[in-house]
């Protein structure tokens, strides 16, 4: 169930034309310009507006979108979890932030800490 609403969640940063996300709608809601959501995901400036690249930019994008979808749902607000997700410590890291972590290729220790809060842990 929860899947489902994740879905739906994350069906808000979608393209409308097609069936894959859109970097536009995941840099604004991030409040970051195109350049800095291509370096914060690991790709090439270009790729992100390409049409040949969207499958490669969907893959990218899609760790980020969770991450702010399951944050989203937890905080109740957008809003709150883009602050979160920017500027919130993570217990552990060292001081990094989610943004910091996704950055570094860690998108996935992100999901494991937003999961283990969803469970009740908490560092």
């Amino acid at each position: 169930m929860a899947a489902i609403g994740l879905d739906i969640a994350a069906a808000r940063f979608g393209d409308g034309q097609s069936a894959f996300l859109s970097a536009r709608r995941v840099a604004d809601q991030l409040g970051v310009t195109l350049a800095e959501l291509a370096k914060l995901i690991g790709v090439a400036r270009n790729t992100l507006t390409a049409k040949s690249s969207a499958r490669k930019v969907d893959g990218a994008l899609s760790n980020v979108v969770r991450i702010l979808s399951m944050a989203s749902e937890m905080a109740g607000d957008d809003n709150r979890a883009v602050i979160w997700f920017k500027h919130q410590p993570i217990p552990g890291w060292g001081g990094k932030t989610a943004f910091d972590l996704v950055a570094e290729g860690k998108s996935g220790k992100v999901l494991a800490y937003l999961e283990a809060v969803r469970s009740g842990v908490y560092a």
